[in-house]
């Protein structure tokens, strides 16, 4: 951190602000003291005599303030005002800057839990756990009285990011901090195992809930388990956790009942699954949203689309309203069956609704439609999308520019590209739909510029791009060239595959220019660059486009010169 002087007990002001440099004076001093030889021109110096006066460390410090993370720093600082400042904050180092400096800088003021709170969610959302463990050991010195959501949002957190056992060992710490561990903690962590697939310690936990943890579990505890036991794919456990509940004291609802339709549906049973739908309207209640989509999408994995709209049907007849996912499920059904007008109808209503499509699902509606030849109504319905406030993203971008340049409209595609790159950063799958549409096209010059323009803006070429150039230019009549750009690859650490040879070999063949083809092979081998695959490549060309003994003979020696 940056120190500053702030005021001066003596008439003479010391030149450094360091407090490092301070330090260095007085080892300095007491060498030269010891010794008793030569003046020392740093003891002769009047900050010397300043330095002499200090009679501490802490009356050092006091003499100087340090600089705040951020300007300007309140004068009065509340836990609330904290809390607010760290939410707001974009930038996570800085956020811990200022939570740092508050509680170690400013005067009068300690962090409560509602700071070390707020701190230690925008961590762990941010996956940064090794400053957030840190956060958490000094709440346990502190001794600050804790809630629970700070270890539920943890928990929450560490699975996320795939690592359970860090979230069973925070589940475990909360006595610790003076707390008796919740169903609601309880049942984040199941959720947390069941996200990561480890199905067995779900029941392992649950049968100790009470011994081991002195949790009693709710309904939702055992709705948990049952998922699991589906996503085992052992429905019969789950329907005999199902049939216990009322004897543990808990009525099953609906969504007990949709978790086994579900598991019913991954098995491919859709007997079973239609029967525990008919068992949740013989019941009474209403299947929700979720039940009806999971019905619709397993008749839909089975092919048999007619009885999921037929579903959808009945949902509408019992005023349930689609959501977004039940749109997503009957739109790629539809797709399937390449009905573009019930597509086109049912996207008009999803947006209506307010809903707004995945990028997937609008992926896969451009590609049906362009697949009929319909790319002008895909590029409308695109229009129309950006309008509902869908946001453009790079694999709907590269989708629509690649059907563009499919159709010969490389300049509607480039256009297309340009207005992408407005708002927003092409990835390299959009920079490579655009040079694949360039090189085929014959327009390598600005195939040439989009590869500048991609390099200039950290975007890194990968085996396609390359490809695509090797291709325009052998398409050309210049493979010369493309062999250059083979050795640019290699140069840049990305090897080539079998495509790379294929096209560049077919390039050369056709050309009369097979003499080229000894040395491409000669300088990919040298550098590593030709695995079984790309071999394959070789020895087919080799057998099939001239003399076996002489080109065998050139082999040999190319693999003699790799292998020293």
């Amino acid at each position: 951190m940056t120190v500053c002087h702030r005021r001066v007990q003596q008439p003479f002001k010391p030149r450094s602000t360091s407090l490092l440099h301070f330090h260095s004076i007085s080892a300095v001093r007491s060498a030269s003291t010891a010794v008793g030889a030569a003046v020392d021109p740093f003891t002769d110096h009047p900050s010397h005599h300043h330095l002499a006066a200090v009679d501490s460390k802490s009356t050092l410090l006091k003499s100087y303030t340090v600089t705040p993370p951020i300007k300007p720093w309140p004068q009065r600082l509340s836990p609330k005002r904290v809390v607010s400042m760290i939410s707001r904050q974009q930038n996570l180092d800085l956020a811990l800057q200022i939570f740092d400096h508050a509680g170690k800088f400013h005067r009068n003021f300690a962090h409560n839990y509602e700071t070390y709170l707020a701190m230690i969610e925008k961590l762990s959302k941010a996956r940064a756990f090794e400053p957030m463990e840190t956060l958490i050991s000094q709440l346990h010195k502190s001794q600050i009285k804790c809630g629970e959501n700070l270890f539920i949002t943890v928990i929450r957190n560490y699975g996320f990011a795939g690592r359970p056992k860090l979230a069973i060992r925070t589940f475990l710490r909360i006595p610790s901090f003076g707390l008796q561990p919740s169903v609601r903690s309880f049942n984040t962590l199941l959720n947390t195992l069941v996200q990561n697939k480890r199905f067995d310690l779900v029941h392992l936990m649950f049968k100790n809930c009470r011994k081991k943890f002195g949790i009693v579990p709710n309904v939702f505890t055992c709705n948990i388990l049952v998922k699991a036991l589906c996503k085992k794919n052992d429905i019969d456990a789950a329907i005999r956790v199902l049939e216990e509940m009322p004897a543990m004291g808990f009525i099953p609802n609906v969504v007990t009942y949709t978790t086994i339709l579900g598991g019913y549906v991954s098995k491919g049973d859709m007997v079973g699954a239609r029967r525990v739908f008919g068992e949740i309207l013989d019941r009474g209640w209403v299947p929700d949203p979720t039940t009806y989509t999971i019905l619709m999408d397993g008749y839909c994995k089975k092919g048999r689309f007619m009885d999921a709209v037929k579903v959808m049907d009945e949902m509408e007849e019992n005023r349930v309203e689609p959501n977004d996912v039940t749109y997503g499920v009957i739109i790629e059904a539809y797709c399937k069956e390449k009905k573009s007008g019930e597509v086109l109808n049912l996207l008009d209503d999803m947006l209506e609704k307010k809903y707004i499509p995945s990028s997937a699902l609008c992926c896969r509606v451009i590609d049906m439609l362009c697949e009929e030849g319909k790319v002008e109504v895909a590029c409308e319905l695109w229009k129309k999308l950006l309008k509902k406030n869908c946001t453009p993203d790079n694999a709907i971008t590269s989708t629509l520019i690649h059907w563009l340049c499919k159709e010969g409209k490389v300049w509607e595609a480039r256009k297309l590209f340009d207005e992408f790159e407005k708002g927003s950063i092409p990835s390299t799958l959009t920079y490579n739909a655009l040079i694949a549409g360039m090189c085929e096209g014959g327009e390598l010059p600005e195939a040439a510029r989009l590869w500048d323009n991609m390099v200039e803006k950290g975007c890194v070429p990968n085996a396609f791009t390359y490809n695509m150039l090797i291709k325009g230019f052998c398409k050309v009549g210049n493979a010369r060239e493309g062999i250059r750009v083979m050795e640019e690859m290699l140069d840049n650490g990305c090897l080539p595959n079998k495509v790379t040879y294929a096209i560049l070999l077919e390039g050369l063949y056709e050309l009369g220019l097979e003499g080229e083809v000894t040395n491409v092979l000669s300088m990919a081998s040298s550098r590593g660059g030709v695995d079984a695959e790309c071999w394959g490549v070789f020895l087919a060309k080799f057998v099939n486009g001239g003399n076996i003994d002489v080109e065998g003979a050139k082999i040999d020696r190319i693999l003699v010169e790799s292998a020293a």
